[in-house]
């Protein structure tokens, strides 16, 4: 049983399609044993406690330094025997400690085709805006493994999506969560879980 810690920061609909997946037996063996929120009051707090999985808040702000924050990430994850990291709209940054000690064992999904609209900076509505403003007709999502290089990991799956005429941020957003992130984040979890992934 590949043990499974998602990082969040917000609303949760990325946690919740992994809650889904589990629910219907689709993460390939994997059980969601934890979820870490660096905001206190996250709304994925709240889907995690419905759906019966441990949940711990480490509030960025509430840290002096970053390797302090990093250190208690570090903690909650060694306690909790975590196998594999999932960073589902996560906005901090991880630190060397728990990228080294959780080395091709933490991924993230990022709502653009990377190497494309990647990178410091560009994360939630962002994405989608710096998208339309450059004109791009194809978007999508990826997910990829965590390194020190801020989406800079190999990449795992990808999907691509049509920018429609007429779109704005939030009916891209939408659409790329919907048709992308939802279908990818699951999927590349279970075939994490499977051993699959080399």
């Amino acid at each position: 049983m590949t043990r499974i810690a998602v990082l969040v920061s917000g609303g949760g609909t990325n946690l919740q399609a992994l809650i889904d997946a589990q629910k219907n037996e689709e993460l390939g063996g994997g059980q969601l044993a934890l979820v870490i929120s660096s905001v206190q009051g996250a709304f994925a707090l709240e889907r995690a406690e419905k759906a019966g999985i441990e949940t711990i808040t480490i509030a960025r702000k509430k840290f002096d330094t970053f390797e302090d924050f990093d250190a208690a990430i570090f903690a909650a994850l060694s306690e909790h025997n975590i196998d594999l990291v999932v960073l589902a709209g996560f906005l901090s940054i991880l630190g060397n400690k728990t990228l080294q000690a959780y080395g091709n064992k933490i991924i993230n999904v990022h709502p653009a085709l990377i190497p494309s609209f990647c990178g410091k900076g560009f994360y939630g509505l962002r994405v989608h805006k710096a998208v339309l403003e450059y004109g791009v007709k194809v978007t999508g999502a990826t997910v990829h493994f965590v390194n020190e290089v801020v989406d800079g990991g190999k990449i795992i799956l990808q999907k691509a999506i049509n920018v429609l005429p007429g779109d704005t941020p939030e009916t891209l957003q939408q659409r790329v969560m919907r048709e992308g992130e939802w279908v990818l984040l699951p999927k590349a979890v279970s075939m994490f879980c499977k051993g699959e992934i080399q």
